[in-house]
């Protein structure tokens, strides 16, 4: 005798199986925290903060995106993206700036005068060409050996943005990098540079997605999990990993390049090894193989670096040291209860 059929389940049985699980559901609580954070943060600081701090989290977003791609569905971590960031700002601030009142104090560096759009094409480039050229000796070398040539290749770009001092004018760094211009439209205000800035994340999310939903993307999740089975049934690996490495490189660039616009000034403190690891825990934070948790971890990092300088009991010179901190004990948390990360498909 055959058991009956379950019934169909009534209008009402959805909502309620929801709220069931809603206590529960450390995703959706993730989210609604750090995203009501950021509402109330902002309010309560302002129109002009929350520009600039969307700003911020933009540009973040763009690097946290692109390093996902190799770190979460790829499977190769990475500690050097940072060297392609600061390959897009010093591309950018070079072309696009004119250092000749500094020229009296420092060495002569090349100016160009280029207009923004011009440049930002070229910093992108470059940054791809650098990550061709160093990825095809990466291809060589998986797991811990990976992880040290991409350190060596963090160090290797901080020496020469230090060090070159023909070309980036070394610790002095590069002054007055200007704003975008489009005909007679200048991108001088916070607000206009910010939809600016939010325009290239959805450009680089909604290739980020398309990515990893086509069969390019499927490739890139099976290396992650067993590269020696994948190259069994006829995929070369080496060029997968070559090609997802060269379009992150290259969102890096993008994100480089409007960084450097943005803030009309770089040196090489801003492309420090410390910020490539940060880079790396914005990643784990958010979770991995996931195109929203990049975006959900930029976020809190950023909330995180902001709200902190406003608490009323800690000193400005210990800000960077508290962040620091409270960014270290959170990963570790989440190593021991939720190593996937916030919305993470993946464990490290």
């Amino acid at each position: 005798m055959t058991d009956p059929a379950p019934a169909p389940a009534t209008p009402l049985a959805r909502p309620r199986e929801l709220l069931r699980r809603v206590p529960g559901n450390l995703e959706l609580w993730a989210n609604l925290f750090i995203l009501g954070w950021a509402v109330a943060f902002m309010l309560w600081q302002g129109a002009g903060f929350a520009i600039t701090l969307v700003t911020v989290f933009g540009i973040w977003a763009i690097l946290t995106v692109s390093l996902n791609l190799v770190v979460g569905y790829t499977g190769l971590l990475s500690v050097g993206h940072i060297a392609f960031f600061g390959i897009g700002a010093y591309a950018m601030a070079i072309l696009t700036s004119d250092a000749a009142y500094e020229q009296l104090r420092t060495e002569t560096i090349p100016t160009f005068g280029w207009p923004f759009f011009a440049a930002l094409p070229v910093s992108v480039a470059l940054a791809g060409l650098v990550a061709l050229a160093v990825g095809v000796a990466f291809n060589r070398f998986r797991d811990d050996i990976y992880v040290l040539v991409s350190f060596g290749l963090a160090i290797i770009a901080y020496s020469v943005f230090l060090n070159w001092r023909g070309l980036t004018r070394g610790a002095f760094g590069i002054h007055e990098i200007p704003r975008p211009v489009i005909g007679g439209f200048v991108f001088d205000g916070d607000l206009e540079f910010l939809l600016l800035v939010l325009v290239c994340l959805a450009i680089v999310a909604t290739i980020g997605w398309y990515l990893v939903t086509s069969s390019f993307g499927r490739v890139l999740t099976a290396i992650r999990e067993d590269e020696g089975a994948i190259e069994v049934f006829g995929y070369r690996s080496t060029h997968y990993k070559l090609a997802v490495w060269v379009i992150s490189a290259m969102m890096a660039g993008l994100a480089g390049g409007l960084f450097a616009s943005w803030a009309s000034f770089i040196d090489p403190n801003s492309f420090i090894l410390l910020e490539s690891i940060l880079l790396v825990s914005i990643v784990i934070l958010g979770g991995l193989a996931t195109i929203w948790g990049s975006l959900l971890g930029a976020m809190a990092f950023v909330l995180l670096e902001e709200g902190m300088r406003f608490l009323p009991f800690l000193p400005n010179q210990f800000v960077g040291q508290a962040q620091q901190v409270v960014l270290g004990i959170m990963l570790v948390l989440l190593m021991l209860f939720r190593p996937q990360g916030l919305v993470g498909r993946f464990k490290l």
